[in-house]
């Protein structure tokens, strides 16, 4: 692995390797999706929407002290799980923090094994658009810093 997770994401992935069932892999999953708080329909546009997922997801995500709070939702049970996996384990970090994560973790939740190709790929996306995010707020950071 190429570098140490932050505290969240360790436990999330410690939480899966003791789960050697895929099914009870893809319950935890679910029960990450029931996690999720609801989304407001207003924050389901364009400019939240992860693309490159066969399913509808979104991702919102507020910069407060230093900390990104992401919020989450899609309309496919095992994606809002990925959701919420993700948010669990990147929220309340620093955009520098998030964007120091590299998405293969996922091989050590063992997850890529059982999810289809199109759900791994949006796994992918959905990291990808979350860190995208963070780097808003670290240019944002940088900018209103410089002389």
């Amino acid at each position: 692995m190429s570098s140490a997770l932050p505290a969240n994401l360790e436990k999330i992935v410690a939480r899966f390797k003791r789960k050697t069932d895929p099914k009870q892999k893809y319950k935890q999953l679910l029960w990450y999706a029931q996690k999720l708080e609801p989304m407001a329909a207003t924050e389901k546009n364009p400019n939240n929407k992860v693309h490159g997922c066969v399913s509808q997801v979104f991702i919102t995500a507020d910069y407060n002290a230093g900390k990104i709070t992401y919020h989450g939702d899609s309309d496919a049970q095992l994606v809002k799980g990925l959701v919420g996996l993700l948010i669990t384990g990147l929220n309340d970090l620093t955009p520098q923090e998030i964007l120091q994560v590299s998405p293969d973790f996922i091989e050590e939740t063992g997850l890529n094994v059982s999810l289809t190709p199109s759900r791994a790929n949006g796994f992918y996306n959905i990291f990808k658009m979350m860190q995208k995010k963070a780097m808003g707020f670290e240019v944002g950071l940088q900018e209103s810093s410089a002389p």
